[in-house]
């Protein structure tokens, strides 16, 4: 595999590197042998001795550079000759991969997590040292993302939440469903927070209605956390809760869906390229075409995802379903009948 190194430039970021610059003075005096020891060194670099003593274990023992210390002359010095400060070396598919991990966190934005996980991508990135033919401007403009109908986050709401459910705080709210006139108040035991589809939700167990509910966080205000303490169940796991749903619509339900759906072979291919659910199986077709079938709890997500499809999708199976999709194809004919 091909291997690179990378260096950043001075003008890489506006952000400051602390431990890395340190190192690198330090460097710089025992490359030109001064002799530097940890207190002319702390007082040079503004840090505690203890500090400098960290970061001369770290180059003696973590980087290998043949650092010792000279009772003589009181300070450190290069026991041999040190042409130049180690490389990080990483593999070119390994420098993408962080790319992309860090193009990822576009879902953070906005939120408490923004920050810490900037900051920890900055960290990985200040410590690789040599620019060569890759840059981060090459990955810009070789490789992006792209989400439509992500929400506005609103970071002060997030973080009152997230402090919630870290902390295990019951916590009230107004909440609006969609459709409601006005803001309805709720008292829940907040259990996760998860972002599907670029939009985030809080999953929290309803006081007054006695289960867990989802709330979209766009569609809540005003926030107070009290001070009584609850105990998330052992036994609470998001993947279980979300397991019957396409989305995040988790309406309690005593019966499973086996979805049955034909895709023509305009609309195959694209289907295949991606898993849509855990329960999901494909039959290929004669005509080019593919059976998609998979067991749900509800029908509510699954029904607006086969519609957008439009006529490249027919529901075989659940006759419930067939006949939900029907009557919205009926309903918009009519409310479109003018532009025939």
């Amino acid at each position: 595999m091909k291997r690179i190194q990378l260096t950043l430039s001075p003008r890489a970021g506006l952000y400051s590197r602390p431990p890395l610059e340190r190192m690198m003075r330090m460097h710089q005096r025992l490359k030109a042998g001064r002799y530097p020891n940890c207190r002319k060194l702390a007082d040079e670099l503004e840090v505690s001795a203890k500090t400098v003593q960290r970061d001369i274990d770290f180059m003696r023992y973590r980087l290998g550079l043949p650092i010792e210390y000279d009772q003589l002359h009181f300070g450190f010095y290069y026991t041999e000759p040190v042409a130049s400060f180690p490389n990080v070396e990483i593999s070119e598919g390994e420098l993408v991969a962080l790319y992309i991990g860090q193009k990822a966190l576009a879902q953070y934005k906005g939120t408490s997590f923004e920050a810490p996980l900037s900051t920890a991508f900055r960290k990985i990135s200040d410590g690789l040292r040599d620019t060569i033919s890759m840059t981060w401007s090459d990955l810009d403009s070789a490789i992006s993302f792209r989400s439509t109908g992500r929400a506005v986050a609103d970071v002060q709401l997030f973080e009152e939440l997230s402090h919630a459910v870290f902390k295990q705080l019951e916590v009230r709210f107004g909440y609006k469903k969609p459709g409601a006139a006005r803001y309805e108040e709720r008292y829940v035991q907040p259990y996760h927070l998860g972002c599907v589809e670029n939009l985030w939700y809080l999953f929290a167990f309803d006081m007054d209605r006695r289960e867990l509910r989802t709330f979209a966080l766009p569609r809540i205000r005003n926030v107070r956390a009290s001070k009584t303490r609850f105990r998330r169940p052992a036994d609470f796991s998001i993947g279980r809760f979300l397991e019957q749903s396409f989305g995040v619509f988790t309406k309690p339900a005593k019966t499973k869906h086996l979805i049955r759906v034909v895709f023509d072979a305009f609309a195959a291919a694209r289907v295949e390229e991606r898993a849509w659910h855990p329960s999901q199986k494909i039959k290929q077709l004669q005509d080019g075409g593919i059976e998609l079938s998979l067991t749900l709890g509800n029908l509510e997500d699954i029904e607006r995802w086969i519609l957008s499809w439009g006529n490249h999708a027919r529901v075989i199976a659940p006759p419930e379903l067939k006949q939900r999709i029907a009557k919205t194809v009926s309903e918009l004919a009519n409310a479109y009948g003018d532009a025939a």
